[in-house]
């Protein structure tokens, strides 16, 4: 079977490394580079961690840096209590070895989309404001992609930021609705669908067996981030947020979706809610998930051995 494409856009973040490393041992796709984005952490940092995560998994993967403010707003401050100030919880990796690709994320998303016109999904799990960058500087774009898959939004469920909005959303309101508004096929994958699926620690435990140094690392960093969740929504594990936006690209008839107008608010209290709106684009948006199919593939394949 052929792999599907990707370029993920992403602010690692712990469940970003959670995601990248399973996009990285997932034989069904092809990672062709990643960008990075504030958000969980500063750009900075998120580059050298998508750096360490692909030097990790041993790919060959460019990573491109991205941008470091949103598009109109100012800069939200990083969510250190989350993902912690490193956005790895303190689990140490390496210094990257290699310098990231000499482009800005928006002119490689755009150079790497054009060179394989309609074959790329294109995976956002931070905020949006490179995808926005790479539509405004090459309005072709939209017909070069695949489709896009946003982790993000909010629609039929509360915010985790406050009530109304989902952080990557609410992180660049602006730049998400010119990309839901862009005429490309998205798919939202949101936390109508990603707050169903929880990961308990014991369900990391066969990786660190079979891949020690991955498995180590993941199991270090997620430490922090259940604790954050125990604090705050009363249970030891965590949200699969970016993993399950990863496989929402891969295995869409995992998850129940609708296509539904959907607006986003840019300005105001309820900056960053995503609302249905019948004048709106339409958008691919999951609503139900079969949680037991997607933890299963996420763990069978972070357990096969294929990381380091």
């Amino acid at each position: 079977t052929a792999m599907t494409p990707v370029l993920i856009d992403t602010d690692p973040g712990i469940d970003d490394a959670m995601a990248i490393l399973y996009a990285l041992a997932d034989p069904a796709l092809d990672v062709l580079g990643l960008t990075s984005v504030f958000g969980n952490v500063d750009v900075a940092t998120a580059t050298a961690n998508a750096q360490r995560l692909v030097e990790l998994a041993g790919a060959a993967v460019p990573v491109a840096a991205g941008a470091g403010v949103p598009l109109v707003q100012p800069p939200p401050p990083h969510a250190d209590y989350v993902h912690g100030a490193d956005g790895f919880g303190g689990a140490v990796l390496p210094e990257p070895a290699h310098p990231p690709d000499p482009r800005p994320a928006w002119q490689f998303i755009a150079e790497t989309c054009a060179a394989r016109p309609r074959e790329i999904t294109l995976i956002a799990l931070g905020p949006l404001t490179n995808l926005a960058l790479a539509l405004d500087q090459r309005p072709g774009l939209v017909d070069d992609v695949a489709q896009v898959i946003v982790m993000g939004g909010a629609v039929r469920t509360r915010g985790n930021v406050n009530a109304h909005a989902e952080a990557n959303i609410w992180q660049d309101p602006h730049a998400a609705a010119r990309v839901l508004e862009a005429g490309w096929p998205v798919r939202l994958v949101g936390l109508d669908v990603t707050e169903r699926v929880r990961l308990l620690p014991e369900a990391l435990a066969p990786m660190a067996a079979t891949s020690p140094r991955a498995g180590g690392f993941l199991t270090e960093a997620a430490a922090f981030y259940f604790d954050f969740h125990r604090r705050t929504d009363g249970f030891y594990g965590c949200f699969l947020h970016d993993p399950a936006a990863v496989i929402a690209a891969l295995a869409p008839e995992l998850f129940a979706r609708e296509r539904l107008g959907l607006a986003v608010v840019s300005e105001g209290p309820a900056a960053g809610q995503t609302t249905e709106d019948a004048e709106a684009a339409p958008t691919e948006v999951c609503l139900g998930v079969e949680v037991e199919a997607v933890l299963a593939r996420f763990l069978s394949v972070l357990e096969a051995g294929r990381l380091p």
